[in-house]
């Protein structure tokens, strides 16, 4: 999940992006307001555009633009999105606080605005974390991270769940991939089934089921790909 750095015209073709609204508010504050429609996202590794990254901007943006009569925000999902890969037991802790912070949003905003539907997203590494968050079980972690399945978080209980109106995910990494890499599988909730979508180019080495390895080009160009309005016209469906 590690990427090569976006050329400068990527990062020139979204500065505005900026001025989108994004929620940052821890998960235990109060919002100004419930919204229609929350998207909490995670950012790929050491993604620009932080702290939600270029791709869920872009998939920010067009949601909005898809439903322009609906007030539409978004929370980033608060971890580092780290390419620390040779500490593994660094880089899991970071993973399993992305998803803890992921749920706990989810859980928060079921609690407090309970009208609202939340979209779960997640880029690359974030696709992973958001796809964790949304798990059906007990994620249970491979032999090299043994040491954190006491910490594993638990599933989000069925009646929050029923507060997640789609599940969209950019570039997850493939269950080969996620295999070699002695990751614990992403296996979403049932019910989830058909909520949920994912996006991948076709040659992109992270998920079109490459054995383990470095990405491609490919791999950078989500959040300037149709994806992004090809995912609001999917949440625009269940909603």
């Amino acid at each position: 999940m590690r990427q090569r750095p976006i050329a400068a015209l990527f990062v020139t073709l979204f500065a505005a992006a900026a001025a989108f609204v994004v929620g940052q508010a821890p998960a235990t504050a109060a919002p100004a307001g419930c919204p229609d429609v929350e998207m909490v996202f995670a950012r790929g590794t050491a993604e620009a555009g932080a702290p939600m990254g270029l791709t869920g901007l872009s998939f920010l943006q067009a949601l909005q633009n898809r439903l322009p009569g609906r007030s539409v925000v978004g929370y980033a999902v608060n971890y580092p999105a780290s390419s620390d890969f040779n500490n593994r037991v660094a880089f899991a802790q970071t993973v399993i606080n992305g998803v803890v912070d992921a749920q706990n949003r989810v859980k928060f905003m079921a609690s407090t605005c309970p009208r609202t539907r939340v979209v779960l997203g997640g880029y690359s590494q974030g696709s992973v974390v958001a796809g964790y968050a949304a798990n059906g079980g007990t994620i249970r972690f491979s032999e090299a991270y043994q040491r954190y399945q006491d910490h594993a978080p638990p599933p989000l209980p069925a009646a929050v769940m029923n507060h997640v109106a789609a599940v969209v995910l950019f570039a997850e990494p493939s269950p080969l991939w996620i295999s070699q890499a002695g990751a614990p599988p992403v296996d979403l909730a049932r019910v989830l089934a058909g909520r949920t979508t994912r996006y991948c180019f076709p040659g992109d080495t992270i998920c079109d089921g490459a054995p383990l390895g470095g990405p491609n080009a490919l791999h950078v160009l989500y959040s300037v790909s149709g994806f992004p309005a090809d995912g609001a016209n999917f949440v625009a469906s269940r909603l």
